[in-house]
């Protein structure tokens, strides 16, 4: 350790010290005298307190307790039970035993005795303006006894406690047993002392037992006793002044030397761990911390070669999901324009994944040189799981497809074997088209996906609803509905993954299909690309900072019909 870095070190500020240190421990041990004294005559009463909250408890049976706390609290929380109230209140049996709590309050000379449940989420959730507006109530009685009748409390009735008690109150909700620290307070009674009893039923802190009675005046001549601490404590000073300068110097100052010249070489030469510490021998708190100094640095060195570990299989991990993003975004079409010697109709697609890999997908290909087969599904849930469902579900649509039949029954051949072994559960939402492309004629089905958006030519887009059928996977054996509808030259179908309408931005609020049909609709006569690149704009401008919780996936077909671009 570089010493001119100490400009005082611990034997200077020592013999500083030692010129106070007969008057400062005078003073300490005439006050830990009285402090001691004063708290011998705290524990007595508070001992006394919590052996009355123990009689107290002892006046009713377990049932009874959680009975009178489970209705206390259920009216607290808002339920009607006025009517259970106000029969256990005016019942024999509660009317006896508040009788006898009275009577001991008075036999013992207690201020209150209550019996209370504590509600520990109004606990933890301590606001201090509604402490100081007197709205903040975690209390709520069972029984009550106070010597003032008139400010009693009944069951159902709810208050407050001391803010400083909130924690200790927790603990001993949590705990089951009471605070360690003393509950005193100085009110209207005087200079009092609170015991706080939890009782635990079944393992669980069901109510308390509160009792509180005052204290008598502590003793105040103690003249004599502080005459004599004073001449003992100097004569005592002298003496130890002495011996404990050597001692320290000795048995404290140069092992700590020590130890700090080895933990800054550690620091100096690149980790390198030195055995000095373990040489230090005192059995005590000065080689407790060497131990632990060499322990930190061993696990320092273990802890930067794990880093180093961790870091490196994070790589691959990021390595692979980048790899798997890939491998996703190869499956889907992406080379556009797709079909460029087909005339009759333009088609663009994009899905944008809200983590490195997504459940949505979309597809599009001809099903022979006059049929066009039209693709958006969406997986249930996120990242790689979805991703691999949504990798067997593309496959089996698309080749169930080309070997012909109806979207109802390919929907129903894909379905079953979906659900083959889906242990996991997923489903996957799926609207398929399939449109002859010389007359427009289109056969589509919707398992469970969002409405298509359709633009008649001339005109501006909307929603197209049919009935849906339940999602793939979901169930064996299921029937699924399709339904037909044209399309003519120069109209246009835009379908998407919910993603889109229910884009949120920092408020909480959904982009929603209003927001959509008002994107599409902003220029009627764009591309698909850029019809799509305007609805993307729209979101991001609506989301803002938020994140993206959902991918996004849109399809965009404009149909020309036979004779081609209009």
């Amino acid at each position: 350790m570089n010493k001119n870095r100490v400009k005082f070190g611990i034997g200077s500020k020592f013999s500083i010290s030692l010129l106070i240190f007969g008057a400062v421990l005078s003073i300490s041990l005439l006050v830990l005298g009285i402090c001691n004294y004063d708290n011998s005559i705290k524990q007595y009463y508070n001992d006394t307190a919590y052996q009355i909250a123990g009689m107290v408890r002892d006046f009713y049976t377990d049932e009874e307790l959680l009975k009178y706390a489970d209705l206390t609290t259920r009216y607290n929380n808002g339920e009607d039970v006025s009517n259970e109230l106000n029969e256990v209140i005016n019942s024999d049996s509660y009317k006896n035993k508040l009788s006898l709590i009275e009577t001991l309050r008075k036999n013992v000379g207690a201020n209150d005795i209550n019996i209370c449940v504590l509600d520990e989420d109004v606990l933890k959730n301590f606001n201090q303006s509604d402490y100081d507006n007197y709205l903040w109530n975690p209390l709520y009685y069972i029984v009550d006894c106070y010597c003032d009748n008139e400010q009693s409390f009944v069951l159902g009735d709810s208050g407050a406690i001391l803010a400083e008690y909130r924690e200790r109150t927790l603990n001993s909700i949590q705990t089951g047993q009471p605070s360690k620290e003393f509950y005193i307070s100085s009110g209207s009674f005087g200079y009092n002392i609170t015991a706080v009893s939890p009782v635990t039923i079944d393992n669980q802190t069901a109510v308390f037992v509160v009792v509180e009675i005052p204290m008598s005046t502590l003793q105040e001549n103690i003249r004599s006793y502080i005459l004599q601490v004073v001449i003992i404590v100097i004569i005592f000073s002298i003496v130890a002044i002495v011996l404990f300068r050597m001692y320290l110097i000795k048995l404290i100052i140069k092992p700590v030397e020590l130890v700090a010249n080895e933990a800054e070489k550690f620091t100096e030469n690149n980790n390198l761990i030195s055995e000095k510490l373990s040489k230090i021998k005192s059995n005590d708190e000065i080689q407790l911390l060497s131990e632990s100094i060499l322990k930190m640095e061993h696990g320092i060195n273990e802890y930067i070669d794990n880093i180093k570990r961790i870091t490196g299989e994070k790589e691959r991990i990021v390595a692979e999901l980048n790899i798997a993003t890939q491998i996703q975004a190869d499956m889907l079409p992406s080379i556009f324009p797709a079909f460029p010697n087909r005339y009759e109709f333009d088609i663009y697609a994009t899905m944008n994944a809200a983590k490195e890999v997504g459940g949505d997908f979309y597809d599009f290909f001809l099903v022979d040189d006059d049929h066009l087969a039209l693709v958006m599904a969406d997986v249930s849930g996120k990242g790689v799981p979805a991703a691999l469902f949504m990798v067997i579900a593309k496959t089996l649509i698309k080749n169930r497809t080309m070997v012909g039949g109806t979207p109802a029954e390919i929907f129903e051949y894909v379905n079953n074997q979906l659900c083959d072994g889906n242990k996991a559960e997923m489903f996957v939402t799926t609207w398929l088209a399939i449109i002859e492309i010389s007359t427009g004629k289109c056969v589509a089905s919707n398992a469970g996906h969002e409405y298509p958006a359709i633009c008649r030519a001339g005109g501006t887009f909307e929603l197209y609803k049919q009935k849906h059928s339940p999602a793939l996977a979901t169930m064996e054996n299921m029937r699924f509905k399709q339904y037909e509808f044209e399309i003519h030259s120069g109209d246009r179908i835009f379908v998407y993954t919910d993603g889109v309408a229910e884009a949120t931005n920092v408020n909480d609020e959904l982009f929603g299909t209003d927001r959509m049909l008002d994107a599409l609709n902003k220029d009627l006569n764009a591309t698909p690309e850029h019809l799509l690149e305007i609805v993307k704009q729209e979101i991001d401008a609506f989301v803002g900072d938020a994140p993206q919780f959902d991918d996004i996936t849109m399809l965009c077909l404009n149909y020309y019909g036979k004779d081609g671009i209009c």
